[in-house]
This record gives C-alpha cells, structure tokens and sequence, in this order.
C-alpha cells in the first residue's frame, strides 16, 4: 500500500480579495474570473483526477456544488499539479474526470500555476469561499474525513458557504482541508 502524506490547509485569511484569474477550461474556451462569479458567493476549489483525497469527497463535492447553485453561489474548480510529472492530471484526464463524475462547473487547468500560487493553493482539495463582494470568508473542510470516509453526515462546506450568501460572512470556526500537496514544478 503506498503511503500519502497528508497535508493541511491554512486558516482562512478573512476578508482577503479573490484573485483576478484568466485560465482555459475543459471545453477549450478561456474563462475569466468575472465570467464566473455568483450573485451571492463564489466558491473557487484546487483539486486534480489523482488525488485520493479527491477522489474520496468528489461525488459529495458534486452534489454540494449543486446546492450553491441554487442559492446564487458559483462553484469554479482549478487543477494546480504538474501535469507532465503526474500525467493522471493532465488536460485530457481532467475531460474524462469531469464527465465521469457530471460536473456542474467549470474545471480549469492553472498550466504555469502561477493562480495556484496566487491564492495560497496548498493541496487538493483545497477550499477557499468568496462572499458577494469578493471577500474570503471560507477556508475550510468539505466534511470531517478519517481514513478517507466521511466521520458524519454535516457538510462544513454547503454550511458555511450558506451561511457566506444569507450574511456575506463565514463561521468563525473553521476546520483546514486535508489532501495531498499541489504538485509544483521544478
């Protein structure tokens, strides 16, 4: 069995501005930030096809997506790895990854990764929760995991980002993403 280092995400910087981005997505077109944003929120995810961590939260991730929607919050996902070293990433893979698991949102590949940096991306998934003026006030988990299965039913995720599009701000308590670090370039 191959061992995965686990690796956390900071605490949530509230009120930090979301970062202006152009990056292509699975459809082939160049989507900008304001293309993207929603009218109550926006919720911008780092996550890639090889993660594990990923894999085990993505049919979750999927349906929570689809919750946002519904109350005017657009869900935007960025693939950060290098693609040349872990290849299950790559562009072609994130097409096959985003069908197979019916994606609602774009999927976009940050190719110099210089967005990934921008944001503070550390892993995958990695979470990061925008009210409707463009201010982070999520920085958290999608769920309590262990052992790559969810602990309970609560979804820290649709919670917090509910609570962002009623009150523009996020809980005060926050628990950090968990998953496998984004995959710089050399």
């Amino acid at each position: 069995m191959i061992k995965i280092a686990l690796l956390s995400s900071p605490l949530c910087d509230f009120g930090k501005k979301i970062i202006n981005f152009s990056l292509k997505n699975i459809d082939k077109k160049i989507y900008k930030l304001n293309d993207l944003v929603g009218s109550n929120g926006t919720l911008i995810m780092f996550i890639c096809n090889h993660c594990p961590y990923v894999k085990a939260i993505i049919t979750k991730l999927v349906t929570t997506t689809i919750e946002l929607e519904k109350i005017g919050i657009n869900s935007v996902a960025i693939m950060p790895n290098d693609f040349i070293k872990y290849p299950e990433d790559n562009f072609a893979n994130m097409c096959i990854f985003s069908k197979k698991h019916k994606f609602n949102f774009p999927y976009l590949i940050d190719e110099s990764q210089k967005v990934s940096k921008d944001f503070g991306a550390v892993c995958t998934p990695d979470f990061f929760g925008y009210n409707r003026k463009g201010l982070l006030n999520y920085r958290g988990r999608i769920s309590e995991m262990n052992n790559l299965k969810f602990v309970n039913e609560k979804n820290e995720l649709l919670d917090a980002m509910t609570m962002i599009s009623k009150t523009n701000r996020g809980p005060k308590i926050q628990y950090p993403s968990a998953g496998c670090s984004v995959k710089w370039k050399n």
